[in-house]
């Protein structure tokens, strides 16, 4: 570990934590459906679009409704990806001819996307035409992230709200949320990206002649206008198999800082937008600084590893550092902390592979995807999963103080706990479930590079990211068979449905709640004694689920490797 690794940890958290409140405040007022300065340019097409759909955004929707017509909106969405995958040789923007997608990696792409999870069993640069990248990912990555933050939206006037049956409108949210934050912010990020020597351009590809006097096609496309809301819209699917780790996704060692910036961005604003709604900053600056324990915890851990390197390979004089996997010019430093950024956030973007991480800094971002993705998490899922953990910890608090459990003013009941623990526990049952299937099934075991423990982490890694809507790949699963695209394709839908249902009918149930002013006799919920409450019952749900699994991959590998065993 060096000064200057510590120095880039340190100056990122700052950075990242000083965007909250200038982020937060944007972000509350798309929520409250304030008129901003974008609304001048951009209002005529936001009243267009309503008109043209027949959407009245001022009419409120109760939980079911609004989560029946998510649940519509993104199975059009994922029908309308499949079909483009599937008809991709017949479509244009095909430069480079190639062929459509089968039945079981189409299924699999569409739910990838439309869940903002990005798995990819494919090399995007020779598998995907111009026209399916575009009109068939790229769409998703707005309309996902969109997503997200709506069912963030709808969660925060639930606790906000007092007596009241609506929790907003889905079509509201979702176009304000696209129309005055993602697009103009990608726009930006994006000629960002170009200038920084990132390709965007119809092109298929451009012939070089290298040193040697060799012909190389180097495969091109719209690649930075992807980049941009891959990025700040935690969805992580890379224009390139390679992803960030790609000179013509993440160039430089500043586009690399402000990818990682990117990714936490809006999730760190949506905690001070919470503060904002329910009237009370400092709730929102306590659920950061739990985040921050977390991450901070998480990065010193996988940095400390990864620059301990391989102690067989300096038995064998070869010292330093694990650098096996990890660009040259990124390092150690900065590519633990982007595996750690990716994994704390739903992102799933990665500029090293994790497949070539030592075991205990691999674990580190398994462990954050198990967790559930909360320390700031993706866009919109971080903030309602950490608030569900945050129903169990007022539930807990309640216990101790003997009396109702209170949160922002509305008592927690038996209803909401039964919800939360609901959501929570898909994760479990489908990352834990499929690996079991796939550890003892031969089409689940033909999937694994390698054998033993680390073996049985590339299955466990596979799951946990895609139950946990992720996207980001130990890098050594042969992912791209039926078994595992239909296995995956379930996991994904499961992780991320069977999860906002449960936040909407929380948000709901709130929202219908009278405010219970806090008294001398209810728990803080702000302060440290709260910090660490959270800290802790995420950590003891994580570690009494996740532990045993721990166990027979990442912690059998270390042991392995100290006692001069590699797999």
């Amino acid at each position: 570990m060096t000064i200057a690794g510590w120095a880039l940890i340190l100056l990122f958290t700052i950075v990242t934590f000083a965007l909250a409140k200038p982020m937060g405040l944007w972000l509350f007022a798309l929520y409250e459906g304030r008129t901003t300065p974008l609304h001048r340019l951009l209002g005529p097409v936001e009243r267009g679009f309503y008109r043209l759909a027949g959407i009245n955004p001022a009419e409120e929707q109760g939980w079911r409704r609004y989560a029946i017509h998510m649940l519509l909106f993104n199975l059009a969405l994922l029908l309308l990806t499949y079909a483009v995958l599937r008809l991709q040789a017949v479509l244009p923007l095909n430069p480079r001819g190639f062929a459509g997608v089968s039945a079981d990696g189409a299924f699999n792409i569409a739910v990838s996307f439309t869940t903002n999870t990005n798995w990819q069993w494919y090399a995007g640069e020779t598998t995907l035409s111009n026209l399916s990248q575009m009109l068939g990912l790229t769409i998703h990555n707005f309309l996902s992230a969109a997503t997200g933050i709506a069912i963030a939206f709808a969660l925060f006037r639930g606790f906000a709200r007092r007596e009241a049956k609506g929790v907003g409108n889905f079509w509201a949210d979702v176009t304000r949320i696209t129309l005055y934050l993602l697009l103009p912010l990608c726009i930006l990020y994006a000629l960002f990206l170009i200038v920084s020597g990132v390709p965007q351009t119809l092109a298929g590809s451009v012939d070089a002649t290298t040193l040697e006097g060799a012909r190389q096609t180097i495969a091109l496309g719209p690649v930075a206008s992807q980049e941009a809301i891959k990025m700040l819209g935690t969805n992580g699917g890379g224009f390139f198999n390679a992803n960030s780790a790609h000179p013509f996704e993440n160039p430089t060692a500043l586009t690399n800082f402000v990818q990682m910036l990117s990714i936490f961005a809006i999730g760190v604003g949506l905690a001070y937008a919470f503060g904002k709604a329910v009237k009370d900053t400092r709730q929102g600056w306590t659920i950061l600084a739990a985040m921050a324990v977390l991450f901070l915890a998480g990065t010193a851990v996988a940095y400390w590893q990864e620059a301990a390197g391989n102690p067989v390979l300096h038995q064998l004089g070869i010292a330093g550092g694990n650098m096996e996997g990890k660009e040259v010019r990124f390092g150690i430093a900065a590519s633990a902390l982007f595996a750690v950024i990716t994994t704390a956030a739903s992102c799933g973007a990665v500029n090293a592979m994790h497949d070539s991480f030592t075991p205990l800094g691999g674990m580190i971002p398994l462990f954050n995807m198990q967790l559930g993705e909360v320390v700031v998490g993706g866009v919109g899922a971080g903030i309602y999963g950490f608030l569900l953990f945050a129903i169990l910890a007022v539930f807990v608090a309640g216990l101790m103080v003997g009396r109702t459990p209170e949160y922002v003013g509305k008592k927690i009941e038996a209803r909401e706990v039964k919800l939360a623990v609901l959501a929570i526990a898909v994760l479990p049952l489908c990352i834990l479930g499929l690996t079991a299937l796939s550890a003892v099934l031969p089409a689940g075991l033909a999937g694994p590079l390698n054998k033993g423990p680390h073996g049985f982490s590339e299955i466990l890694y596979a799951y946990a990211s895609g139950t946990g809507n992720n996207g980001s790949a130990f890098a050594g699963l042969t992912a791209g068979t039926p078994f595992y695209n239909g296995l995956l394709g379930i996991a994904m839908w499961l992780g991320r449905f069977f999860v906002i249902v449960p936040v909407l009918a929380i948000a709901g149930s709130l929202a219908a709640k009278r405010y219970t002013p806090a008294t001398s006799g209810s728990f803080p919920t702000t302060g440290g004694l709260w910090v660490g409450l959270l800290v802790g019952i995420i950590l003891i749900l994580g570690g009494l689920t996740f532990l045993p699994s721990l166990a027979l991959g990442p912690i059998a590998d270390h042991l392995a490797m100290i006692e001069g065993q590699l797999f």
